[in-house]
């Protein structure tokens, strides 16, 4: 099988924010046994921001960006040595890999990290990953680690995404806070949980939380990817989440109908450019048939997008429900929009989005 593991900033890293040799010696442990039974493993991981903090002695994480992109750039060759140490240990040899949104958004650049991470694996190694902080810009980041995680699950192709973190799963409240939270061991691939608003993190390590984690899982899902979120305290969570091992974490159960790669780059990894809302009736075709967009059905564009980029598609409540490519430009969009096809100017594409560009992102 092929599993991704993602380990965050708040298991990786001890109180004080340096890099826990302990944790990553575990996570090492069980990489290499399920090298042993054939299996291939990626490694996503946080931490190269605390152990930079760790490494310059702060008294505490700064906030502006500038500062925290240093301080990646001087935590990840140290994040990386941990690894490289405890993976020698097991004469596996593990590759680094530093990822931005581009590596996802931009359609050829996605091609081409994905087929350098196969590779990797044809090799024998081990990829460790990591979103380049250092050279992210603030506009343009994902912040956490999760979605990378789930992204790099897809298009790999694999099996299985075990997200670690500091609860055992997910709860049907926060256990910190409320007593009489329950644990759930599964969640179906069409549950309303995958789409929940759940609770940022409160940790100054970390960056992400369950809400991150729900999401990434929402996109495992939509891949075709079972995903499990576990604790990074337990023994043999790895190896245990991937044999499905009662109480070793929260299933996530993938759905049966996957998309193709190329829709779930525009659902989940392409970065959109603008929006248009639609009115109930073009909603309610969008959702119950397989149909393009028309302008006819189009009330309000935003943005400033060209034909090709990725828009979301908005009801008149403002919610999203769909994503796409688009087929016009903004300006093209907006001066068509609630128009026929048989109105509309030479030259202008009568779909808004195709159907083999859109995505519903629900039912």
């Amino acid at each position: 099988m092929r599993v991704v593991v993602k380990i965050g900033t708040s298991s990786i890293t001890t109180s004080e924010g340096n890099i826990n040799s302990s944790a990553v010696s575990a996570l090492c442990d069980e990489v290499a046994t399920l090298r042993k039974l054939n299996h291939e493993v990626l490694i996503v991981t946080s931490g190269a921001v605390a152990g930079g903090v760790a490494a310059l002695k702060l008294s505490q994480r700064p906030t502006d960006m500038l500062t925290l992109q240093a301080l990646a750039a001087a935590g990840q060759s140290r994040l990386m040595q941990e690894y490289n140490v405890q993976l020698d240990r097991h004469q596996l040899v593990s590759a680094q890999v530093l990822l931005v949104p581009n590596d996802f958004i931009d359609r050829d650049q996605y091609l081409h990290a994905r087929q350098t991470l196969v590779r990797l694996l044809e090799l024998g190694c081990v990829p460790v990953i990591n979103e380049n902080d250092a050279i992210a810009s603030d506009e343009i980041r994902f912040g956490d680690n999760d979605r990378i995680a789930a992204l790099v699950a897809h298009s790999v192709s694999a099996d299985v995404l075990i997200l670690l973190t500091d609860l055992k799963g997910l709860f049907t409240a926060d256990p910190s806070v409320d007593s009489k939270a329950t644990f759930i061991e599964t969640v179906e691939a069409d549950d309303e949980l995958l789409s929940v608003r759940a609770g940022s993190s409160i940790n100054t390590r970390g960056s992400g939380g369950m809400a991150s984690k729900l999401a990434a899982a929402r996109i495992a899902s939509w891949s075709g990817v079972r995903t499990v979120i576990a604790s990074a305290k337990r023994p043999n969570v790895v190896i245990d989440a991937l044999n499905k091992v009662a109480d070793a974490g929260t299933q996530f159960l993938p759905r049966k109908r996957e998309l193709t790669a190329r829709k779930l780059w525009i659902a989940f990894a392409a970065q959109p450019t603008g929006s248009v809302t639609v009115d109930e009736g073009a909603r309610d075709a969008l959702i119950q048939k397989t149909v393009s967009l028309l302008h006819a059905g189009v009330t309000e564009v935003t943005g400033d997008f060209d034909i090709g980029d990725t828009i979301e598609v908005k009801d008149n409540r403002g919610v999203v429900f769909a994503r796409g490519m688009s087929g016009v430009t903004a300006m093209q969009a907006g001066a068509s929009s609630g128009r026929h096809s048989r109105d509309l100017a030479d030259g202008v594409a009568q779909e808004v989005i195709h159907r083999d560009d859109l995505v519903v992102l629900i039912g």
